[in-house]
């Protein structure tokens, strides 16, 4: 996710950046002392989350906010715990971390920016498309269309330029890229956990470290997916 940075003290700034490179789900495409700056920069870069300071000379954090016409997720850094009910009026602030930052907070933050963002492109896939059929996909076999029912695949794995597609009754071969059939299952139902390998979660007997258990199959998991994979389950 890109992001930036804007915070009138120095020291603020350069601990958060120590704090990003260690969160590679993180890229920051910018830093900036004061509001104005960052405002010109929004103007002409979309950028995914904002790291924003509420106390600024001149231009506050808030100021900012009122300022952007289609705000990315926000969170808030302040030494201030005073305004945190005012800053959850609205909808895109996501978090409200009080200073002096640690990792182990600022990473809760990204789970939250994480999650919000899934949760909205869930709703704009509903928009978009409010009368397809969700639970069918139609794929292109020996020149003929078959019809596969979408709750029962449990695993979607990548094979150069076809796809596996491992449903309850068979299996089918398509020639297809993984992003292609990702762009039509369901993002509440189905979860990209490798670069090779979508997964239904709903499918899941066991998880063990990198790898899930689906059927018979064991499913590599990539580091960068598994806090999302957990945020998915309905954990005890």
């Amino acid at each position: 996710m890109n992001c930036i940075i804007i915070d009138d003290e120095l020291t603020a700034r350069m601990i958060l950046k120590q704090v990003f490179e260690q969160v590679k789900e993180l890229n920051l495409v910018g830093e900036f002392s004061n509001a104005i700056e960052a405002i010109k920069f929004l103007n002409t870069t979309t950028v995914d989350a904002i790291f924003l300071d509420i106390h600024m000379p001149d231009f506050s954090g808030f100021d900012l906010i009122q300022t952007l016409k289609k705000p990315p997720k926000i969170v808030l850094t302040t030494s201030d715990r005073n305004f945190a009910v005012e800053a959850f009026e609205y909808d895109f602030v996501v978090d409200y971390i009080v200073k002096p930052i640690e990792l182990s907070r600022f990473k809760k933050s990204v789970e939250k920016i994480i999650a919000a963002k899934a949760k909205e492109n869930n709703i704009k896939t509903v928009t978009h498309n409010p009368t397809a059929d969700t639970d069918t996909l139609y794929v292109n076999i020996d020149r003929r269309l078959v019809k596969i029912d979408i709750p029962s695949i449990y695993v979607v794995e990548a094979k150069g330029d076809y796809i596996k597609v491992k449903t309850e009754e068979k299996n089918y071969i398509v020639h297809s890229p993984l992003k292609k059939i990702e762009e039509k299952l369901p993002t509440v139902s189905f979860l990209k956990v490798h670069r090779s390998y979508i997964i239904n979660i709903n499918k899941i007997i066991d998880i063990e470290d990198n790898s899930v258990l689906i059927k018979q199959d064991i499913v590599p998991v990539s580091r960068s997916n598994r806090n999302e994979l957990k945020r998915r389950l309905n954990l005890l």
